[in-house]
């Protein structure tokens, strides 16, 4: 992932803001007009990022796309773990592994634990990343709350840990991560989180790119069907934004819910998804 995606983001992130506040889909000439670029650059950029026309996008980001979503592309979760999409194994559609902290260490809020962190560009913006010797534990896109905010969101979590300004212990990781160039490597997480917490994004980690579920269905994988308040607690504490896919989980309505990291990126997020699973 190189410094030319965040800035492709950056350009899109103004685009979707200014399709939100218009009642009519906008021309190619108009986008490209507001976001003071020629329309073939503005063509180019934006199929760059997400491989689809601005038109075509402009339908999945429109407020019934999720539940259109809902109806054609909702993941049944207990079918994706009774086939073992979830297990602590490779998973089906990323190239990730992963382990859970124990009860015990995670009662000690971080201590004696060591998290290297760094900034790096993603598709989504600028992120900021986290991790420990087992893997990333930490993933906060900063474009909308910023990065001092996101710093202090995740240092809190794990008070008692020690943080270590880090990136090229994280770099490797993080490549495979936004970019995939190997996809011989793994990308490790490591799931700090209560048990509850943690059976809410071993859940999330089960829905394939593309793909939504609801935060019902997530409570019944889950063997807590009344617990619906609950995950939708654990889906929004989920400290690691992308690879463990808490923007894929909707409302039973269709509505999008909320999103830690800002709706404009999780909104972005599910178009760039789905696009992408369409173009393939």
């Amino acid at each position: 992932m190189t410094d030319q995606s965040t800035y492709h983001y950056q350009v899109i992130a103004r685009a979707i803001a200014f399709i939100d506040a218009s009642e009519t889909p906008l021309s190619l000439e108009t986008l490209a007009d507001q976001m003071q670029m020629s329309p073939a650059h503005f063509q180019r950029v934006f199929s760059q990022w997400v491989g689809v026309s601005p038109k075509r996008y402009q339908q999945y980001l429109a407020l019934g796309h999720a539940k259109t979503m809902l109806k054609d592309r909702q993941t049944t979760l207990a079918t994706s773990q009774a086939i073992g999409l979830s297990s602590a194994g490779r998973l089906h559609d990323m190239f990730l592994t992963w382990e859970a902290m124990s009860p015990g260490d995670f009662a000690r809020s971080g201590a004696g634990l060591t998290i290297h962190y760094g900034s790096f560009p993603s598709p989504f913006g600028d992120a900021l990343v986290m991790g420990t010797h087992k893997g990333i534990c930490g993933i906060a896109l900063t474009a909308e709350m910023g990065e001092d905010h996101a710093m202090a969101d995740l240092t809190g979590r794990w008070p008692q840990a020690q943080f270590v300004h880090a990136p090229d212990a994280l770099r490797p990781w993080v490549n495979v991560a936004f970019g995939g160039q190997d996809q011989e490597q793994s990308t490790p997480l490591h799931l700090i989180g209560a048990p509850f917490q943690i059976k809410v994004w071993e859940a999330l980690l089960a829905i394939p790119t593309g793909h939504v579920t609801t935060y019902s269905d997530i409570a019944t994988a889950i063997d807590h069907p009344k617990a619906v308040r609950a995950v939708g607690t654990a889906v929004g504490r989920n400290p690691i934004s992308w690879l463990i896919p808490c923007h894929r989980a909707l409302r039973k309505s269709g509505a999008l819910g909320g999103y830690h990291w800002g709706l404009p990126v999780k909104r972005a997020m599910l178009g760039w998804e789905a696009a992408r699973a369409e173009a393939q």
